[in-house]
C-alpha cells in the first residue's frame, strides 16, 4: 500500500482493526505499520509511540460506543433504559472486542475529561433520573451499574460462562432486572461513614 492518504486517523482506525483481529493488548506501531506496508519509522510522523496509539484507539471506541448507547437508549428509562445500554454495550462487544477492551484503558485526568468518557457518565445520570434516588446515592448507582455491566461482559469474553448452565443470556436478563430492582429499592440514608472501626 503506497504511503499516500496515511493519516494520524488512518493508523488509528487500523489500529483498532487489528485490535478485534489480534487483540488490544497486541497492537503496536509495528504492527500497523506491517499492515499498511510501510516501515515502522515512517509512521512516528503520525503517532508518538505504540502507548499514543493505544490511547487513541481508546479514544476512538470511547466515542462509537457512546453514540451506539445514546441511540439505543433514546426514549427509554429506568429498567427499560439500563437494559438497552447494557445490550448496547455487550452487542458493542461481542461486534468489536478489541475496541470494548480499549474502553477500559486508564486515561490520565486530562485526557478523559475530553474524551467521550463523560458522555457515559452522563447517560447514567440521565437513566436515574427516572429513580427517586437520593443525590448522595447517585454516584454509587452509577458505579454499580457500570460495573456489573463491564464486568459481567469482560468475564464473558474470557470465557468464563461457556461450560456452565444456564446459558449466559439467562443470566443476563435476571441480573438487568435486579439491577432496576435494586436502584427502585435503594437505601434512602446515607451509610458512608455508618461503620467507621474505631
Amino acid at each position: 500500500m503506497p504511503r499516500t492518504g496515511i493519516t494520524p486517523d488512518r493508523v488509528t482506525s487500523v489500529g483498532a482493526e487489528l485490535a478485534d483481529e489480534i487483540g488490544f493488548e497486541h497492537v503496536t506501531v509495528a504492527e500497523v505499520a506491517r499492515r499498511l506496508g510501510v516501515r515502522t519509522a515512517s509512521l512516528y510522523s503520525h503517532v508518538a509511540s505504540t502507548g499514543d496509539l493505544s490511547e487513541r484507539i481508546s479514544l476512538l471506541a470511547l466515542e462509537e460506543l457512546a453514540d451506539r448507547a445514546t441511540d439505543a437508549t433514546a426514549g427509554k428509562s429506568r429498567g427499560d433504559a439500563i437494559a438497552a445500554l447494557a445490550d448496547a454495550y455487550r452487542g458493542y462487544a461481542r461486534e468489536h472486542p478489541g475496541h470494548f477492551t480499549a474502553t477500559l484503558v486508564t486515561l490520565d485526568a486530562k485526557t478523559a475529561a475530553a474524551s467521550a468518557g463523560p458522555r457515559h457518565a452522563r447517560l447514567l445520570e440521565a437513566i436515574l433520573d427516572g429513580y427517586d434516588l437520593a443525590p448522595t446515592a447517585r454516584v454509587h448507582a452509577i458505579r454499580l451499574i457500570g460495573s456489573t455491566i463491564r464486568g459481567f461482559i469482560t468475564l464473558e469474553q474470557g470465557g468464563s460462562f461457556a461450560h456452565s448452565s444456564p446459558d449466559a443470556d439467562v443470566s443476563w436478563r435476571e441480573i438487568l432486572r435486579a439491577l432496576d430492582t435494586m436502584i427502585q429499592t435503594w437505601p434512602t440514608t446515607d451509610s458512608t461513614n455508618a461503620h467507621d472501626i474505631d
